[in-house]
């Protein structure tokens, strides 16, 4: 196989790219625009203000073949608010989820299957129980089903990923 026909393989790939930017108030609509004017997907936006600075750092998850990632950071570097994109290759992930269930579950049950996912039972009430978990994306999927299938939740709320090059 030819390094033209590599490059532009069609296997899909998964990519998380960090973007750098001035935090204005339109930052964020731009980027979000990039995408959706191109049709490529987001699956998870995580932003958040760098401390003591004026920066942003938005944590993007997409999903392309190669062409269509380097067509991406090709385009994240154009936009006038960027300062950096980095293209994620050996990465830390995590990913937050808040769960909330009804009461009528057993609590030690609970609290077991959070303890798997690195979760605990942040807040009992007369109603409901909440439940957060902080681990891998596909673990904090797989607590999702779990979670789903045994106890019926009231709620489900997930984060976006945070990542950070080891």
């Amino acid at each position: 196989m030819n390094n033209f026909n590599h490059y532009y393989d069609t296997e899909t790939i998964r990519q998380v790219i960090s973007v750098i930017v001035l935090n204005e108030h339109n930052a964020l609509s731009r980027i979000v625009g990039l995408f959706s004017a191109r049709g490529y997907n987001i699956d998870s936006l995580t932003v958040a203000p760098i401390s003591g600075t004026q920066y942003s750092r938005m944590t993007i998850v997409t999903t392309g073949d190669k062409r269509i990632i380097d067509q991406i950071v090709k385009q994240l570097n154009k936009l006038i608010p960027v300062l950096k994109v980095n293209e994620h290759r050996n990465v830390i992930e995590k990913e937050t989820v808040l769960v909330k269930i009804p009461i009528d579950q057993p609590i030690s049950d609970v609290e077991v299957i959070a303890r798997a996912y690195n979760g605990h039972i942040q807040n009992v009430t007369d109603d409901a129980i909440v439940i957060s978990a902080t681990d891998e994306p596909h673990r904090i999927a797989n607590f999702t089903n779990i979670m789903n299938t045994r106890f019926n939740p009231l709620e489900v709320v997930r984060s976006g990923v945070v990542a950070m090059e080891r």
